[in-house]
């Protein structure tokens, strides 16, 4: 009898993006609403897209 295959972490798979490098990318949090109390440089730095660690990428590629 053959092994199934792992199934995708659909939580995992609709917050991280795999890249063709293989980095994993995320939207950083905090951006929508009530910016106002923020720096402009705390807003501004939210928009760009974060990459995960080395360690949690390895740990995750396989869910993704």
């Amino acid at each position: 009898m053959a092994n199934g295959k792992q199934k995708t972490h659909k939580s995992s798979s609709k917050v991280f993006k795999k890249r063709k490098s293989g980095e994993l990318s995320y939207m950083k949090s905090g951006s929508n609403h009530k910016t106002g109390k923020d720096r402009a440089k705390e807003v501004r730095q939210r928009r760009n897209k974060g990459t995960l660690a080395k360690g949690d990428r390895n740990r995750l590629k396989s869910v993704i």
